[in-house]
């Protein structure tokens, strides 16, 4: 898989299904690191794939995410977190966020965004 930069996009929108979520790797100002890009309609979210509880990705396989009624699943402890602000609202890291990456959509793709 390339990893993006700032210069490219992440992804294309259709790239993600609605109410799902991919992973792309990208170079962050902290260094490259796997993003999880969540869509709902035509809105998307961006996540470093870090659960905060122990530091783990929370993908199940790569690339594959456990997500229902707008909740994203931890595959390794079972954390839950909203889609839209990565709020764990269950699960061991209850109050605690997902480290949002800042995206846009432009042209059909989602982007970095500063």
């Amino acid at each position: 898989m390339d990893t993006a930069t700032p210069d490219q996009a992440l992804c294309r929108l259709d790239d993600i299904p609605d109410g799902g979520a991919i992973a792309v790797d990208a170079a962050l100002r902290d260094g490259e690191e796997n993003v999880i890009v969540l869509r709902r309609d035509d809105a998307v979210h961006a996540y470093l794939n870090i659960c905060p509880h122990a530091g783990r990705r929370l993908d199940w396989a790569p690339g594959k995410f456990l997500i229902k009624d707008h909740l994203l699943i931890c595959a390794a402890h079972g954390a839950t977190f909203n889609d839209n602000d990565g709020l764990c609202v269950g699960g061991p890291c209850r109050g605690e966020h997902l480290r949002a990456v800042n995206v846009r959509i432009a042209d059909g793709a989602v982007w970095l965004d500063d």
